[in-house]
């Protein structure tokens, strides 16, 4: 998604104003002001495109490892890309509750992503295992980089939500860590 030049640390999180306006409607009252609604919403959408670039290359992995972990990684990666799957929706769905615009097309992830796109050229099986190692652990960065923000705006749902990616990315690195171990 994102360019290979870009850096794998998360993004700075500024409290201004994200560039997409709130919905007009009925005024959002949740106890969280405007501008931290806004700012988390910027984040979260961050950690969206985050998970939806790591699922795409680890699903890319899956069509693709071959060698003689074929079969555990293929099932491994089958699981550890249905479990991001799975994780964008609430992801997407805590930026809606905040009043915002969740981010969806490929030029707003690859933009908002603070990891690079697959390699056009599969990469051999213990490539394949850097390479997402480095992914759960950047995302895990931009969680984290999140997270001071959410919990001065006394933001639980968004607090749990970090908690629970924090536990499954830093989770899954170490055990993707642990196959590169001679």
């Amino acid at each position: 998604m994102a360019k290979t030049d870009k850096k794998s640390a998360a993004p700075k999180l500024s409290t201004k104003l994200s560039t997409a306006a709130a919905p007009k409607g009925q005024a959002i009252d949740i106890g969280i002001s405007a501008d931290h609604r806004a700012a988390i919403a910027k984040g979260l959408n961050g950690l969206l495109a985050d998970t939806f670039t790591l699922y795409l290359t680890t699903h890319n992995f899956h069509w693709n490892v071959t060698g003689p972990m074929f079969n555990a990684l293929h099932n491994m990666f089958m699981d550890q890309y249905t479990e991001l799957w799975n994780a964008v929706d609430p992801i997407a769905e805590r930026v809606r509750a905040l009043g915002y615009p969740a981010i969806g097309s490929f030029a707003d992830f690859a933009k908002a992503s603070s990891l690079p796109d697959a390699p056009v050229e599969p990469p051999k099986a213990k490539e394949m295992i850097r390479i997402l190692v480095a992914g759960h652990e950047a995302v895990a960065r931009t969680a984290r980089a999140l997270y001071p923000l959410v919990d001065e705006a006394s933001d639980e749902p968004s607090a749990d939500l970090l908690t629970q990616r924090l536990d499954i990315h830093e989770k899954t690195a170490w055990m993707l860590r642990s196959l590169l171990e001679e």
